[in-house]
């Protein structure tokens, strides 16, 4: 009987927290889609979003102008920003449960950094693989992402043998900063070409449209899938190799699979919207704080929490100041810097 309420409060409990991450992501995306220069009301944007994507005839009188405005600049606007922050909370939740650590995420490990060198190489020397096309950037963007994480490892093993977290973090910072220097300095050495790209270095999804949306869809699919089927699998690795192996994980294969999933992400997030930090380490850890480490649970809210997140960093970034808009690199900073520091500390005080 015990086990049986214990069950059902546990189903309830995930229920609200499905229930809550849904209403957190459909408030942000009216709200992104209403705010702005000409203020939307949120019954005028379901009638011209029932009416757009579904077809579901509306008998109301709507103003053109309000529907170009939201299908062809806002809501492709907040789609992106959506797909950008669900797919960094989503790769960070990966890296944070597999090096077992809160202070782990794309940024700090160092695989947005190589990702924007892969974007930044492939913008400054024009390239266009034939087969690939469009999908160029983001191909280019993942493999560098991807290689940047492996060499992270492969020096955080050379100095430190049994690979603590603390050496992977502190080297994927070091490559960050290595990165980020390479990526300066290609911007100086060409002039005027590459200066626009500074402002997409610190985040934006501004002036993407669909294009974008549709160049990063297969890569956040593939990612999200990826992860998805391998959350048990991320569950048994909190408890250790060893102990992974024993309950017939196997471990080589699930640990590739999740860094390929988590750099597929990264790559393609970094690919359309330049380097956008935090959001990946704050977003998990606050989710795994109110509802549990559970990773069939946290990657799913993860994903719902952080495309939420990072569309009201967007709003704010182009109304703080406006007309003017900050990039939402700075948005996220300045929320992500103070949050990380209260989790270093957190981390120092359990070990001393």
């Amino acid at each position: 009987m015990q086990n049986s309420s214990t069950q059902k409060f546990l189903h309830n409990n995930r229920f609200i927290a499905y229930l809550c991450a849904l209403l957190f992501l459909m408030l942000a995306v009216l709200l992104g889609i209403s705010i702005g220069s000409i203020s939307i009301p949120f019954s005028t944007i379901i009638f011209i979003l029932s009416e757009n994507l579904f077809g579901i005839p509306i008998h109301a009188e709507v103003d053109p102008m309000l529907v170009h405005i939201v299908m062809d600049i806002r809501f492709p606007r907040v789609i992106l920003a959506l797909l950008v922050g669900s797919s960094l909370a989503l790769a960070g939740a990966a890296f944070q449960g597999f090096l077992k650590n809160p202070l782990a995420d794309p940024y700090t490990l160092g695989v947005s950094s190589g990702a924007a060198v892969g974007a930044v190489f492939v913008l400054f020397l024009g390239i266009s693989i034939p087969l690939l096309g469009k999908f160029t950037l983001p191909f280019f963007s993942i493999v560098c992402g991807f290689i940047t994480l492996l060499f992270v490892l492969f020096f955080a093993k050379l100095a430190n043998k049994s690979l603590t977290v603390e050496t992977i973090i502190l080297t994927g910072i070091i490559f960050s900063s290595f990165l980020g220097s390479i990526i300066s300095l290609m911007i100086a050495l060409t002039g005027e070409e590459l200066r626009q790209i500074i402002g997409w270095l610190l985040g934006s999804v501004s002036m993407r449209g669909w294009d974008y949306i549709w160049i990063m869809l297969p890569f956040f699919v593939a990612g999200l899938i990826i992860l998805l089927f391998n959350s048990r699998e991320l569950n048994a690795l909190a408890f250790g190799e060893e102990t992974a192996k024993h309950i017939g994980v196997n471990v080589q294969l699930r640990k590739i699979m999740i860094l390929l999933g988590a750099s597929l992400l990264t790559g393609a997030a970094v690919a359309v919207s330049g380097t956008i930090g935090f959001v990946g380490l704050v977003i998990p850890h606050l989710t795994r704080l109110i509802w549990g480490p559970d990773h069939r649970h946290l990657l799913p809210l993860s994903v719902m929490i952080g495309g939420g997140f990072l569309v009201l960093c967007d709003l704010v970034a182009r109304t703080i100041i406006a007309p003017t808009e900050l990039p939402i690199g700075v948005i996220t900073a300045l929320i992500g810097a103070p949050v990380f520091g209260l989790i270093l500390l957190r981390q120092r005080r359990r070990f001393t």
